[in-house]
């Protein structure tokens, strides 16, 4: 992707609606993060998932912060109880959950 000239900084600035000097200043930490809805853009442009991006920018999506916000503490309980677990526990529990299997 590196020597793609579709993925030229102006590229993929253009197609995400900002303009290469900012998106250059972003990537030098000059600037500060676009929203959510251009770091989605970005995220698809270029294959990542938007989660990623957005955590990486300090951020999350609007879904989450939602859900977080209708139980506060239980999900503040949550993420303190799963922060030290292993990947694979992590995702047992992810599956679980998913799945219906409580």
């Amino acid at each position: 992707m590196e020597d793609d000239p579709d993925f030229s900084l102006r590229r993929v600035a253009t197609r995400c609606g900002v303009t290469a000097p900012y998106l250059s200043r972003v990537e030098r930490g000059e600037a500060a993060p676009p929203g959510e809805e251009t770091l989605t853009r970005l995220a698809q442009d270029l294959g990542e998932d938007p989660d990623v991006l957005l955590a990486m920018a300090g951020k999350v999506s609007a879904d989450l912060r939602s859900a977080i916000l209708a139980r506060p503490k239980l999900f503040a309980e949550l993420i303190r109880s799963i922060k030290s677990m292993p990947d694979h526990a992590v995702l047992r529990i992810v599956r679980e959950v998913r799945d219906g299997n409580w």
